[in-house]
């Protein structure tokens, strides 16, 4: 008998720090939506992440490590609400 390997993932551990509105280090990153440089779509373990300013880049991003730093005026850091999972009997049976 073969036997089935699940193997869930685990949440990464989540937490922002923003330096002078300039730099803003983002640990828990699962990926990556969008990006330009008025707007960063980020998703994390704990909902998306939107993050609003002007001249914004990625300086640095591992998905792996589930690390992001981005650089520009940070004007503002905007948390979705977090995906309803399971579908019409997930969310009936909350």
């Amino acid at each position: 008998m073969k036997q089935e390997q699940t193997t869930e993932r685990q949440p990464m551990p989540h937490a922002l720090t923003l330096h002078d509105r300039r730099s803003l280090s983002v640990s828990g990153v699962t990926d990556v939506n969008n990006f330009d440089d008025v707007a960063v779509v980020i998703y994390t373990d704990l909902g998306e992440l939107t993050v609003k300013g002007h001249g914004l880049h990625i300086k640095q991003l591992s998905v792996e490590c589930g690390d992001l730093v981005v650089e520009g005026e940070i004007d503002s850091l905007v948390y979705s609400s977090l995906p309803v999972r399971g579908g019409f009997f997930g969310r009936l049976f909350r």
